[in-house]
């Protein structure tokens, strides 16, 4: 059996990620040439082209991605590698938690409680979109990410969802819209309403709610981020459709008064792993005794 030449893979993986042969190069501080060859070598070992040429770009065949995928895999490993054992004896550790953008703030301050003010830990938080945390996740740049529906999994993205929370989802408004009446058909029929957007698993609840009992609710906002729907509540906009967990500081001082709730319509949240050969300590002391 032929020896693998990962040197080869390297070239390989830079060019594929570059897009660029030019660019590549010289980002290595090599000929177009030497890479070139390089690459033309693995690819006779591998016996499939990797890259077609489309005018000055470098596309992709069909063994290229697959190739890749093997790559991004493989350099991932030995970054994770690197990583583990030089942080290894330090007394300061760190965990890396990506967080999806719209989720409540109060709920990661509770997925955080059992670590703050720890000394020996440091916690460094990111927040994004699904897919920009999730393929952080992939790269090894995070070791959690919170997030309110969990991804697909399959052999390649081997994601792991851990259910932390299923809240329930309530009408929430100001003292004076709620003055008149805590009838929840009445409420929905006569105010206007704050809901999140479309693609929520909370609006599809709704929507479905209001269409079984044949009211057609007045919207007043239709809001991507919960932080953004609680101010809303709080100036008394309308009445947000949101889990009570997120306006808990309004609802103990009467800012805000939980009406009703939703029947049939919760917001579920998940802390999403990798399956890693060295997961750290600190996460595994998070999820203790957390997940549902």
């Amino acid at each position: 059996m032929v020896e693998f030449n990962y040197h080869h893979l390297r070239y390989f993986w830079a060019v594929a990620h570059d897009g660029n042969l030019t660019r590549t190069a010289e980002r290595l501080n090599l000929s177009q040439s030497a890479v070139s060859v390089q690459i033309k070598q693995l690819e006779a070992h591998l016996g499939h082209a990797l890259f077609e040429r489309r005018g000055r770009q470098l596309i992709l065949t069909e063994a290229g991605r697959i190739a890749l995928d093997h790559a991004d895999a493989i350099f991932s490993a030995g970054r994770e590698l690197i990583s583990t054992l030089q942080e290894k004896g330090r007394s300061r550790e760190a965990i890396r938690i990506g967080a999806l953008a719209t989720l409540s703030r109060n709920f990661h301050m509770e997925f955080l409680r059992p670590i703050l003010g720890r000394q020996d830990v440091e916690i460094i938080l990111r927040s994004g979109t699904s897919a920009d945390l999730l393929t952080a996740l992939e790269a090894l740049n995070l070791d959690v990410v919170l997030i309110n529906r969990p991804p697909l999994r399959d052999a390649v993205t081997p994601f792991v969802s851990h259910r932390l929370s299923e809240q329930p989802v309530s009408l929430v408004g100001t003292p004076d819209l709620l003055r008149d009446t805590s009838d929840l058909n009445a409420l929905l029929a006569t105010q206007p309403i704050i809901l999140p957007t479309a693609d929520t698993g909370v609006r599809i609840g709704f929507d479905a709610l209001t269409e079984r009992l044949g009211i057609r609710p007045q919207i007043a906002a239709e809001v991507e981020d919960m932080a953004m729907m609680r101010l809303l509540a709080r100036e008394g906009i309308g009445l947000a459709v949101l889990p009570p967990i997120v306006v808990q500081d309004e609802l103990s001082t009467g800012k805000l008064i939980e009406a009703d709730r939703l029947p049939g319509i919760g917001e579920t949240f998940f802390a999403v792993t990798l399956t890693r050969r060295f997961p750290n300590p600190i996460l595994s002391q998070l999820l203790e005794d957390r997940v549902l």
